[in-house]
């Protein structure tokens, strides 16, 4: 359950609220972009981005859900028929706030809510995690680098033959040595190539 609010809200109270933020979010529907002010568009965002789930889910119910809110037929038929379709691949961050300036009367700080209908990249995501990954394996290996230091200082000088158990964990550990070195030298060819 979201928290409440706390402080004054927008309008006079309560029900005011709700029905500027509705007519807001019907705007942002209609239009895909509103200019307000900032402190609507944080307090539209939740709701925006909450009904745009309710279109993605597509069943009645959550068009009569919708309905709730949104009172215009049009402006819902548009959210779930061309919209929602866009946002299927988006997992969240269906809305975006961008700040301008203040504005002229009352200096009141503005911002422009709108919807982020450019399709998600695979490409990108792909390549972030991919790189996530790359960054959690050499830590990985620096670490248990840093932890075999100080087990062969502490070791006997009686070496015991090698166990089969204990084959794959060197052949591990060298392959791993060996992925960190040449991380290492493509990076100093990189910066080499910079230059």
């Amino acid at each position: 359950m979201p928290t409440p609010t706390k402080g004054p809200r927008l309008g006079g109270g309560p029900a005011h609220e709700r029905l500027i933020l509705a007519n807001l979010a019907t705007s942002l529907f209609e239009h895909d972009q509103i200019t307000t002010t900032a402190a609507k568009a944080k307090r539209l965002r939740p709701l925006a981005e909450r009904l745009v789930t309710f279109a993605k889910r597509g069943d009645l119910h959550a068009r009569r859900r919708v309905l709730t809110v949104v009172r215009d037929k049009g402006v819902v038929h548009r959210l779930f028929t061309e919209i929602a379709p866009d946002m299927a691949d988006r997992q969240g961050g269906y809305t975006r706030i961008t700040k301008i300036g203040n504005r002229k009367g009352d200096n009141a700080p503005m911002a422009v809510i709108e919807l982020v209908r450019e399709p998600l990249s695979p490409k990108k995501a792909t390549v972030a995690e991919a790189e996530a990954a790359t960054k959690r394996s050499a830590k990985a290996t620096k670490a248990s680098a840093a932890k075999k230091a100080p087990a062969k200082k502490a070791a006997t000088p009686v070496e015991s033959a090698p166990t089969e158990a204990d084959a794959p964990v060197a052949d591990l550990a060298e392959s791993e040595a060996v992925v960190a070195q040449d991380s290492d030298n493509a990076v100093d060819d990189s910066s080499a190539v910079k230059a």
